[in-house]
């Protein structure tokens, strides 16, 4: 049975998509005059980002169908919770970046499909 590895550049698009959304949501939330500082949405922004980093890691690792199909679909619901909060907040760089972090999830959950052959004796 052929194993393909994970999307790296699916792994990479999401991992910067989870960089980007903490930078930007710590930047919104200590900066003075961002309208959103040092409110809890943009401290929650941030703190999903470190979770979605986690998730791809871990995305990355899961072996078994149904772990992956679960992670992925955990995965997604992070990326528009987190695209719709800083949409909500403003911060449309943060929404940009769950749209590239899409892209890396649809990259790394397309893996080739594995086939039992049987052989009839």
């Amino acid at each position: 049975m052929l194993h393909s590895q994970p999307s790296r550049p699916g792994t990479l698009l999401l991992l910067v998509a989870a960089v980007i959304g903490f930078v930007v949501a710590l930047y919104a939330w200590y900066t003075p005059l961002t309208g959103v500082t040092g409110t809890i949405g943009a401290l929650g922004v941030a703190i999903d980002s470190i979770v979605l980093a986690l998730l791809t890691f871990a995305l990355r690792g899961a072996t078994r169908r149904g772990m992956r199909i679960f992670l992925v679909i955990i995965t997604l619901v992070m990326l528009v919770g987190i695209g719709f909060a800083a949409a909500l907040l403003h911060q449309y760089i943060i929404t940009a970046a769950m749209v590239v972090g899409l892209i890396g999830l649809i990259m790394l959950s397309r893996r080739s499909v594995h086939h039992h052959h049987r052989v009839n004796v």
